[in-house]
């Protein structure tokens, strides 16, 4: 019996609403196993592969390299078993007429964003997937839950998977009490109670890493394991002029300098992200909650809070993930580690961002062993 698959245009992240083809990896009449990368597409945002969510032969590229296209569009035709080539035009010609861009986007996301106050302050967070134990996804200085946008539903298709902004972040309330690691550690641990989330895996990126060591500290028996990708806590060096330069910057030019530092590839910091982090600096109270942080976290450009103790007690498993070329905070930081370390040759601070596709397959191994 056959199956003819329609491949779409993914929808990675909150905002995100077309993509532009760059390249086909597969040619038709090639066979396409699950998780298989089919082709290029670039956002607004950053670029990415599109995997096969199932397997058979790709027998249509009906999108056009270089050819933007609405979430939900049509990308390809993939088929397990045979059909005729009169079966897929008719399976084509039925999509093409349904389809219309940005209809039912809602209802394709399944849940929406969601905001609880949590201790008199809101807290926005994005949860997809069921099953398992949770896994919760925590951005670094400066970032929301939108760095997931590459990681999040792939994890989520194997279990509960939760993003959230910290304060001074997002859409979470700004204001901050101390600005310091165990206020961060409060506002998740507060999350999970919310949640009823009694034990969850924590996966931590740059400040967040540290937000999830401590959180390990404060309450181990809360967190299952610890996933720390180019992780603040681990040592005391950090680029205090990228920290400086970006909590300086108030229009695109300077902002561009420091944001390049995140990035293997300069090209990916274009226009449209420079004008969203702009938007985001320009809330009220964020320039405030970004000062307090570095001054309490991270003062005179040095780390302030040394967590290794954490992980080199073994109490629970950890996997840490770094970019070669990590120019924020080092990759030697993970040397000596009683964790898996893994080091992305190449790859700079947004690993998660620029090499998802190897950081998703080595999270996904690593929670499903633990």
């Amino acid at each position: 019996m056959s199956q003819i698959h329609t491949l779409t245009m993914p929808k990675w992240g909150l905002s995100m609403t077309e993509g532009r083809v760059d390249a086909w990896l597969k040619e038709p009449g090639q066979v396409i196993n699950k998780g298989d990368e089919v082709l290029d597409v670039e956002t607004d945002k950053i670029s990415s592969s599109v995997e096969a969510p199932f397997c058979g032969v790709l027998r249509r590229q009906i999108a056009r390299q270089d050819e933007t296209l609405a979430v939900g569009a049509l990308l390809g035709i993939v088929v397990e078993g045979d059909a005729s080539e009169a079966e897929i035009d008719a399976v084509v010609e039925q999509f093409q007429a349904a389809f219309v861009p940005g209809a039912g986007a809602e209802e394709d996301l399944g849940p929406k964003p969601q905001k609880v106050e949590l201790d008199g302050r809101v807290i926005r967070y994005f949860e997809r997937g069921a099953g398992g134990i949770p896994l919760v996804l925590v951005h670094g200085f400066g970032g929301d839950l939108n760095n997931w946008l590459f990681n999040h539903p792939v994890l989520a298709a194997e279990r509960r998977v939760i993003a959230l902004d910290l304060p001074g972040h997002g859409e979470s309330s700004k204001p901050l009490q101390r600005g310091d690691l165990d206020e961060l550690s409060g506002v998740l641990l507060a999350l999970l109670d919310h949640l009823d989330i009694a034990q969850a895996h924590l996966a931590g990126h740059s400040m967040g890493g540290a937000v999830s060591l401590n959180t390990a500290r404060l309450a181990p028996q809360r967190v299952r394991s610890l996933s720390l990708i180019g992780s603040a806590g681990l040592g005391p060096e950090i680029n205090g002029d990228y920290l400086q330069g970006f909590i300086d910057a108030g229009n695109r030019n300077a902002l561009k300098a420091p944001l390049v530092q995140l990035f293997s590839n300069a090209e990916l910091v274009n226009r449209q992200m420079l004008e969203d982090m702009l938007k985001y600096k320009r809330l009220e109270g964020v320039d405030d909650a970004l000062r307090q942080l570095a001054a309490t976290l991270f003062p005179a450009g040095r780390q302030q809070v040394d967590l290794r103790a954490v992980v080199q007690d073994a109490r629970h498993p950890v996997l840490v993930i770094w970019g070669s070329d990590d120019a924020i905070i080092p990759a030697a930081h993970s040397q000596g580690l009683a964790a898996q370390v893994e080091i992305l040759p190449g790859q700079a601070h947004m690993v998660q961002m620029e090499a998802a596709e190897q950081v998703n397959r080595l999270l996904l191994d690593f929670v499903q062993s633990h």
